[in-house]
């Protein structure tokens, strides 16, 4: 199972090019696409659902090419886009089996899988409950369920969590790294605990190019020994961040512990860090973007 996506680039009309030259392959496993808002996660998660089309490049599913033959994929797809919506005075019993009937699924078949995502994503005690009365976490469960319907190989869900409260989030998060084995899973989004949580590599966007592809513990490696911590007082603060990559501070009753990433010690009162991935983030998005005006 391999989806190749081969130099594609998105153009519209009187705007930068929204996606330029973006190759990725991928294997099964849960992939987190992470990258600002305006990066082209979402322009990149409708080419690969054959929402729309590249203007340059191709993207292939177990070799065929997906432009030229988009039912070979759409077949084995399950989509949650970034603006999905729900017929809100239909239950979730109602709403699965209507889209269940425009998918083809024999009616037998159509209401036990129903049935078995229901219960997947908790929803079986709601299942005859008007869905406009429902939370935005919930709305989000139906999402995925109506996602599964057809037991997709490849699942693309785009920006899942925005909205949701932590404890949705984490729930939301769960569900998505159980669904991994035999399936790809691509989770687009800007938040990077959501990628932390539940992806077997990072491919990590902006400006519409890919910055990089990697596991996360090859990231994390590449930054052992460049992240630092100063504690110092919240009138050197700007200072710092002019002279350095600040990715994070904290206001305590000894100082502001400000945590830098730089290839060398900050000042003679730095001690390192463990990187984590937020700071892998924040030096791979800032170096493009500097690259970029350079």
């Amino acid at each position: 199972m391999q989806l190749a996506i081969e130099h594609v680039s998105k153009h519209y009309p009187r705007k930068a090019g929204a996606l330029r030259d973006f190759s990725l392959n991928l294997g099964p496993g849960v992939v987190g696409l992470l990258g600002p808002n305006g990066a082209g996660k979402s322009t990149l998660m409708r080419i690969l659902a054959t929402v729309s089309n590249p203007s340059e490049g191709r993207v292939t599913w177990n070799g065929v090419d997906t432009g030229a033959s988009p039912d070979a994929i759409r077949e084995t797809l399950g989509y949650l886009p970034q603006d999905f919506g729900v017929y809100p005075h239909l239950t979730p019993v109602e709403f699965l089996g209507y889209l269940a009937a425009a998918k083809g699924l024999p009616r037998a078949r159509a209401r036990q899988r129903t049935d078995e995502l229901l219960a997947l994503v908790n929803l079986t005690e709601v299942s005859n409950l008007p869905v406009g009365g429902f939370s935005g976490g919930m709305r989000q469960r139906v999402g995925i369920a109506q996602a599964l319907l057809n037991d997709p190989r490849l699942v693309i869900v785009d920006e899942p969590t925005a909205g949701l409260d932590p404890e949705e989030r984490v729930r939301f998060r769960d569900l998505l790294a159980n669904l991994s084995g035999d399936r790809i899973v691509i989770l687009s989004t800007h938040i990077v605990s959501d990628v932390e949580a539940v992806a077997a590599s990072i491919a990590l966007i902006a400006g519409g190019q890919l910055v990089r592809h990697a596991a996360p513990e090859s990231m994390l490696r590449d930054l052992d020994g460049r992240v630092w911590e100063r504690v110092v007082g919240s009138d050197e603060v700007d200072a710092i961040r002019q002279q350095s990559l600040v990715t994070g501070t904290l206001r305590r009753s000894d100082g502001v512990h400000v945590r830098i990433v730089s290839p060398e010690p900050p000042g003679p009162d730095a001690r390192p860090l463990a990187p984590t991935l937020e700071d892998v983030y924040l030096e791979a998005i800032g170096a493009h973007r500097q690259a970029a005006r350079a």
